[in-house]
This record gives structure tokens, sequence and C-alpha cells, in this order.
């Protein structure tokens, strides 16, 4: 049977807003794999970004419509690198095309992304993987899910034997962040067993989320990037903090998500 997006009203739980929400994601993820495969090499930076735009708009126009009519009060964020606190009520944060420039090399790691803001704190994510047909979700206070399996972060106690990954928020970062980053991964490779460094950050947390990896950092960061991943480790059972274990929030300078076990091991490693 074929999937359908019905209206829901103001009234529908959070668990049936939930479903519609990756229904629609899907269908926008469809839409993207229809464009994939083919390296195109861009002659200028305008033509990347002119292409990455099309991505995204590609996504909008399936994503805007059917997530403003679950949810017509809602708030729309446009710009997915934008960061910091939302005004209050609720928001989408969307990611239409997450990975978007690994999309347009034909490398398979990019998705799609949702996720409802309410005060300031996500209530429900969809990541889907176009690709594989993988669906990640969340919703607060019921757990995170791959595919409807619960997932859970590993069980991890020593970052000796953890494998950890890293990400840089935006290319055109500020110096002292990108600086920061080296340093980080530096230490990182002598305390940790393995340092993955990669785009996008929301994969990097899904892997987190499942188990695979064992801890996840990122200096600087945008609310598309973080917000899925940190409500889906979260609900997993991890634990999300700013690099020096502070309270993480959207308006940190920097972010990690790691199994219990390892945590504080890696906040350590991470203050060197």
């Amino acid at each position: 049977m074929s999937e359908t997006l019905q209206t829901t009203d103001v009234a529908a739980s959070d668990a049936d807003l939930l479903a519609q929400t990756a229904i629609a994601v899907r269908e926008a993820g469809s839409a993207l794999r229809g464009r994939f495969g083919e390296v195109v090499r861009y002659q200028s930076r305008e033509e990347l970004m002119s292409a990455l735009a099309g991505n995204d708009d590609t996504a909008l126009d399936i994503l805007r419509p059917r997530l403003t009519r679950l949810r017509p009060e809602a708030g729309w964020v446009e710009d997915e690198l934008d960061g910091g606190a939302l005004p209050p009520g609720e928001w989408w944060v969307v990611d239409p095309a997450e990975g978007n420039v690994n999309h347009l090399h034909a490398l398979p790691e990019w998705a799609v992304t949702a996720t409802l803001v309410r005060e300031n704190q996500p209530v429900l994510t969809v990541v889907h993987l176009p690709l594989t047909g993988e669906t990640y979700t969340a919703l607060t206070g019921a757990g995170a899910q791959l595919d409807g399996r619960p997932m859970h972060v590993s069980q991890s106690a020593d970052l000796g034997l953890s494998i950890v990954a890293t990400s840089q928020a935006r290319p055109d970062e500020d110096e002292k962040v990108v600086r920061r980053v080296g340093s980080s991964i530096t230490a990182m490779l002598f305390d940790a067993l393995v340092v993955r460094v990669a785009v996008p950050a929301t994969l990097h947390l899904l892997n987190v989320a499942a188990g695979r990896i064992d801890a996840f950092w990122q200096f600087a960061g945008a609310r598309a990037d973080l917000l899925p991943g940190a409500l889906l480790v979260t609900e997993a059972g991890g634990r999300i903090s700013d690099a020096e274990g502070r309270p993480w929030t959207p308006q940190s300078q920097s972010f990690l998500a790691a199994a219990p076990g390892v945590h504080a091991e890696a906040v350590s490693t991470l203050s060197r």
C-alpha cells in the first residue's frame, strides 16, 4: 500500500505527527535520489552554489507545503547553516539535503532531515537515507528507532577501544575554529582507537545512536545538522554536552555526543 500524507490538526499526538513527517521526508528523499549519480565538475564557486541550491529546492518543494500543512502555526528555519536560539513557539528545522556536497560528488553520505522544535527543545525528528532506504526517528520520551526498531548507544567504557568521529560545520569556518578542530583530532588520535573525519555531522550522530561508533564532536555548528542527531542520541541513551562537559544548547560553541561510558574520557581528551 502506498503512503499518503494526511492533514493533522493541532490536537494530533506527536507520535502521529512523527509518522506523517516521516512520509514527507521519505518523499523528498526519493526526489533527491532521482537526481543522484552523475559527478559534475563545476568551474566556479557560483556554479557549485547554484547546484547545491537546486537540490535544496527540489526537496523543499515537497517538504515545505507538507510540513506546513501538518503544523500551520509553526515557524520555518530558512537557512540550514543558522545557529543560536529560536524565538518562542514551534519551528520546523529542516535540512533538505544534509551532505549536499557529497550528493553532487556522487558520494553516498547524504540525507534528508526534519525536526520539530518546541520552545527551543527538539520534540521529534526524522532522518532518511534515500540510498539505503533507512529512516531514523526519535520522539521525546519515546526512544529512538531505525525503521521501527529501537536503537541504543554502545556500551563501550574505554576510549582506547572506541571509534570516534568529527566533522566541520561549514566550508568557510573561522581560522580559530579550524585550528581547534585540528588539535582535537590530534588529541583523539592519541587516545581513541580510530578517528573518522567526514561530513555531514548528522550521519555520524546516527551511528552514535545506533551504537556503531562511540562518540562524535564538533566545534561551532548549525541547528539543522546537530538537533536531529542530538535527539536521536539522547533518546538512544547517550549523553550530550559541549566539549567541556557543560549542558549543550544551540548557542554552544562546541558539541559532544557519546556513549555514557566514554563521555567523561572524551571531554578530558578534548579539553587538553
